[in-house]
Order: structure tokens, then sequence, then C-alpha cells
């Protein structure tokens, strides 16, 4: 038999290489397929999420953005085969309920509590005492621009406001990954920019992962670290794009030549991938 071409030590320092790698990462998803029917929602999503990074997902309608995150919050299985590890442990997507903090697209408030009761709920379902609940919401209201309504009920806020008693209750389910399903998609342009600035402000002091689905190119790079750009359906990753530019970011940013480049890359990766969407529509 030959020798060995491996120096004593490699095979170790493999494993400590590997090992510190999987530490890097809360999450790795390998293979994702996921199919309802006759219909593939997604086709082997593979991705990583890095611990505290903040990426966004961005695709054309259908591509599985929604199916993706039910996935990683343990309310759908993929299809047999598929490979997922969380904070460094083989998983499926059942042991991920309850372990990841969920805010889909509209605020699900519920309009007979208040703003502290809506905050607390995911609290109270876990078993925290009512009391110590609510004092854990009274400290945040300042943070989230919610001083002086604690008391008051959804019908009372503006649409921006509900959407921050909303993260809120995402923040206060402390749990170190967050899924945020288009959480700005319904309010008006200057809100959703108050929204994004304030939202990377606390995002950057709780020091959670954030992975964020978007419809806005421009939204997905202000707030990204990385920006996944999803396939046609069935969806999978078509680009990985890192988001090279400074942190904190000013609103002017958005017209600075850089940004404007990584935005022109993406809207060509997603416009290739919206006609495929429409012309298998027509057929």
């Amino acid at each position: 038999m030959p020798a060995s071409t491996h120096r004593p030590g490699e095979a170790v320092l493999a494993a400590d290489a590997a090992g510190a790698s999987d530490a890097a990462q809360i999450l790795s998803l390998s293979g994702i397929t996921k199919t309802f029917g006759a219909t593939r929602a997604l086709d082997g999503f593979t991705a990583t999420i890095e611990k505290g990074e903040f990426v966004t997902v961005v695709g054309p309608s259908g591509c599985g953005k929604s199916t993706l995150f039910n996935i990683v919050a343990g309310l759908e299985e993929p299809d047999p085969g598929c490979a997922m590890r969380f904070e460094g442990k083989s998983v499926i997507a059942a042991d991920l309920l309850g372990r990841v903090s969920f805010m889909p697209q509209r605020d699900l408030l519920l309009p007979w509590r208040t703003v502290i009761d809506n905050a607390i709920l995911a609290l109270e379902v876990e078993g925290t005492p009512r009391k110590q609940a609510r004092a854990l919401a009274e400290k945040m209201l300042p943070e989230f621009g919610l001083a002086g309504f604690g008391q008051q009920y959804p019908h009372q806020l503006s649409g921006g406001m509900r959407q921050r008693v909303a993260l809120m209750r995402t923040f206060l389910f402390k749990r170190d990954l967050m899924l945020l399903d288009e959480p700005f998609g319904a309010l008006d342009a200057l809100t959703r920019t108050m929204m994004q600035r304030w939202l990377l402000d606390v995002w950057q002091k709780h020091q959670r992962t954030i992975l964020f689905i978007t419809h806005d190119v421009d939204e997905a790079l202000f707030l990204g670290d990385r920006v996944l750009v999803m396939s046609a359906r069935p969806g999978k990753v078509k680009l990985t794009q890192k988001v090279d530019l400074p942190r904190p970011r000013p609103a002017e940013i958005v017209i600075s030549p850089e940004f404007i480049r990584l935005k022109r890359t993406l809207l060509e990766a997603i416009e290739e991938e919206a006609m495929k969407s429409f012309t298998a529509e027509g057929k």
C-alpha cells in the first residue's frame, strides 16, 4: 500500500475546522425538496445561515419562499431524503417547532388584547407567569417605539405600530433564529423605510439571527448581510449575493454606486426567473 500523504495532526485539524464551521452555523439546509400532490414547491434548496447573520430571501411569486419558512419553523416536513442541521445537530422539521421565532406576513394581533397582552402571548403559552411577562414587555415598549401605548388596542394603532407590536412579540419569544415573512409588505413607502432602519438598530442590539423574506430588492440589500435569490418554482437558490456595504447603513446608501450595482445584479437574476414563471403559467 502507498504511504499516507497526510502529515500527523492533519485529521485532527480537519475535524477541528469542520467543528468550527458547524459552530458558526445556526442553520444548514441541504437538498430541501417539498411536493404538494403534483406540485413541487421546492427542489434541492441548499443554504447555510451563520449565527448573527441577517439574510434576506427574494424571488418571483410562487417560488416557495413561504413553504421554506414553514419548514424551518417546524410547520411542514420536507420530502424524504433532505438534510437539516440546527445549532450543529441533525434535525427534522418538527424538532424546530418552538425553537425558532416566526412572524408571518400579517401581524395577527388579537383585537381583544392590549398591546402589552398581545406582546406577551408567546411567553404565556410557554408558561411564563403573566406578571413577569408583562414586566418584561413594559421594559421593551420604548425600544419598540410603543412607550405610552401599552394599554391601547390594535384598532387604535397605525399599521406601522401594529407591526412593531408583532415584532416585539417575536423578540420577546427569545430564540436565536427569527423568521420574518414580509413584515413590512403592507406598509406605505415612508413607514416601511423607517421600519427598516429601526429593525436594523434592534437587530444589532439584540444580536439575533434573522432570515427575512421580501419582494423588495432595495429592502433585501439595505437589510441583509447576504441575499438569497430563489429560482422560479420549484424553488432553489439561484444566486447568493454577499452585501459588502458598511454598517450602520445610512438611508442615502440606496443611491450609492455600489448599492445600484448590487441591485442591478439581483434584478437581472429575479427577472430571469420571473419570466420563466410567466412562460410556464402561459403554457
